[in-house]
């Protein structure tokens, strides 16, 4: 019997609804600005299903981060 590989947890695949979880906003949005291309966010295609790295997703965050402690 094949032993499942482990993945690091940065490394698993969030789904629609967990992604939206972490950026705080509805599943429904995120939909949307996939599909319309509205936000650039990085998503990996799964037959017809979309997930989403937290990697992905943090980059993403970080990018659009506004102020700081140096300003």
């Amino acid at each position: 019997m094949a032993q499942a590989t482990k993945f690091p947890k940065e490394a698993r695949l969030l789904t629609t609804v967990e992604a939206a979880q972490v950026l705080g906003i509805a599943p429904a949005t995120l939909s949307v600005w996939r599909c319309t291309r509205r936000q650039e966010i990085p998503f990996v295609k799964v037959g017809r299903l979309a997930r989403y790295r937290l990697s992905d997703l943090e980059n993403w965050l970080a990018a659009r981060t506004v102020g700081g402690a140096s300003e």
